[in-house]
C-alpha cells in the first residue's frame, strides 16, 4: 500500500487527526498538520513522526477564519519548498468542534460557528489549496455517523456533516478531470477528547455506545487512523465520491 508522499491534515494535533498523522507516517508518508491552540500537542505529534524517520511540520490555523486561508496556503507552499517539493498529495479536512443542544435551544451564534468550522472552512480551505494539490491527489473529508442515525441534541452538527457529504460528491465530479479522488469518512462514537471527551471519560455514555454497537464497544482513535491511510492510498484509487462509515456497526 503506497500512501501519499505529503498529506495535510487539519486538526492533526489530537484525536482522529493525530491518529491519522501517525498512521500515514508508519506507512511512509510525510505530514503537514494544523493546530488551533495547543502548539505543545502539535509539536509532540511532529516529534513522533520525525522519530519514525518521516518529515512533519505543524502550522497554526483557525479554520473559523476563512479570510486567513490565502496566507495559510502560502505557508503550505513554503513548507513544501523547504522539503524540496512543489505539490501536496492529499488533504484531510478533519478539524471540527461539537455542539450538543436541542433544536429548541440552539442559538444563531452557535449555528453560525458550526457553519464557519464545518462547512465554510472545508469548502474554502480546499479551494485555497487546489492550486497546490497535485493532479491525481486525494481529498478526504470527515463526516459523522450522525448523518445516518439520529441522536437528540445533535441536529445542527449533523446538518453540517450532511453538507460535507454533498460537498464531497461535487469535489469528485468537478476534480475528476484532474484525477483527484474525493471521499467522506464517517466515524461513529470514538474515545477522544472531542466534545469534552464524553465518550472516552463518561462511563454511562461509553456503555450506551457499546450497547448499541455490533462489535460491543466504542471506537478508538486507532480504529480510524489506519483507515484514513488506506483511503488515501493508491490501493483505493477507484473508490470515489463515497461515504465510508467506520462505526463498528453502531445503531444498525
Amino acid at each position: 500500500m503506497n500512501v501519499p508522499t505529503t498529506t495535510l491534515i487539519t486538526g492533526g494535533s489530537r484525536g482522529l487527526g493525530r491518529s491519522a498523522a501517525l498512521a500515514l507516517a508508519d506507512a511512509g508518508g510525510d505530514v503537514i498538520l494544523t493546530y488551533h491552540e495547543r502548539a505543545d500537542a502539535a509539536d509532540e505529534v511532529v516529534a513522533l513522526i520525525q522519530a519514525k524517520g518521516r518529515r512533519a511540520a505543524a502550522l497554526r490555523l483557525d479554520v473559523a477564519r476563512s479570510e486567513s486561508f490565502a496566507e495559510f496556503a502560502q505557508q503550505v507552499r513554503q513548507t513544501l519548498h523547504d522539503w524540496g517539493r512543489e505539490r501536496l498529495d492529499a488533504l484531510v479536512n478533519n478539524a471540527g468542534t461539537a455542539l450538543h443542544a436541542a433544536i429548541a435551544e440552539t442559538t444563531p451564534a452557535q449555528f453560525d460557528h458550526l457553519v464557519a468550522v464545518h462547512l465554510k472552512a472545508p469548502y474554502f480551505l480546499t479551494q485555497a489549496l487546489l492550486p497546490v494539490l497535485a493532479d491525481g491527489g486525494r481529498i478526504l473529508n470527515l463526516s459523522s455517523g450522525l448523518t445516518r442515525f439520529s441522536l437528540p441534541g445533535s441536529s445542527a452538527y449533523a446538518m453540517m456533516k450532511g453538507g460535507i457529504e454533498v460537498f464531497t460528491r461535487y469535489l469528485a465530479r468537478e476534480l475528476g478531470e484532474r484525477g483527484i479522488v474525493a471521499n467522506t469518512l464517517a466515524p461513529g462514537a470514538i474515545e477522544t477528547d472531542f466534545s469534552g471527551g464524553m465518550v472516552r471519560d463518561n462511563p454511562q455514555i461509553n456503555a450506551m455506545v457499546a450497547a448499541h454497537t455490533a462489535l460491543g464497544r466504542a471506537g478508538k482513535p486507532e480504529d480510524i487512523g489506519p483507515l484514513v491511510a488506506t483511503l488515501l492510498s493508491d490501493s483505493t484509487g477507484w473508490v470515489n465520491a463515497q461515504r465510508v462509515e467506520a462505526s463498528g456497526g453502531m445503531l444498525i
